[in-house]
């Protein structure tokens, strides 16, 4: 483990917030349950309260800690393809274990394994889902390079981690949480329903 990631999981299990690269973008981001640490998150990025944010995962086992049970349909036509990888999936999640603002009110969560080394890593390093929005303000467009980083952001964060984003395209979502099945946003992962 390099020794920017193993200083940002400690500032992450602190309640800090991250800045870090991922494959789609350059996330910001905090532990999934620690509730302050989410509501200083949201007021950073000025993001609206009924917004819910996608969490990023190592395993999903992992990501079944903080869901209802993963339908077979759902693993096998969506995760055993795409992940690791840019497709964030929305189930149905476990409201007791996910506070209520990551989930922007509802009942749902989106979740992703990033096929990216730096960022699984500090999942790893942290031993819990690490909340996996664009580092930006609400609003402003998508950092895919470092240099892409508003400088206000990088001041208002804990701890940056430099890096490469690998695709540099946005992740699609996907709502799983009813059938038909919706494509909320198309971005990397082309996906025929």
């Amino acid at each position: 483990m390099n020794k920017n990631v193993k200083k940002a999981a400690e500032v992450l299990k602190r309640g800090g917030i991250v800045i870090f690269p991922t494959d789609t973008a350059f996330g910001i981001g905090c532990v999934i349950d620690n509730a302050e640490a989410v509501e200083k998150l949201f007021k950073i990025r000025k993001r609206p309260l009924t917004q819910a944010t996608p969490v990023l995962v190592d395993t999903v086992k992992m990501a079944q800690d903080f869901l209802q049970p993963i339908p077979k349909d759902v693993i096998d036509k969506l995760i055993e393809p795409y992940w690791p990888g840019a497709l964030t999936i929305v189930l149905q999640s476990r409201i007791h274990k996910v506070p209520e603002l990551v989930r922007g009110g509802g009942t749902s969560l989106g979740v992703r394994i990033p096929n990216h080394k730096v960022a699984r890593e500090l999942i790893r390093a942290v031993g819990k889902p690490i909340l996996g929005s664009s580092a930006n303000f609400h609003g402003e467009s998508t950092p895919y390079k470092f240099s892409d980083l508003n400088k206000e952001l990088v001041l208002l964060a804990d701890y940056v981690v430099p890096g490469v984003c690998t695709l540099k395209q946005a992740s699609t979502i996907i709502d799983c949480t009813e059938k038909p099945w919706r494509v909320l946003r198309q971005g990397e992962v082309v996906i025929e329903l």
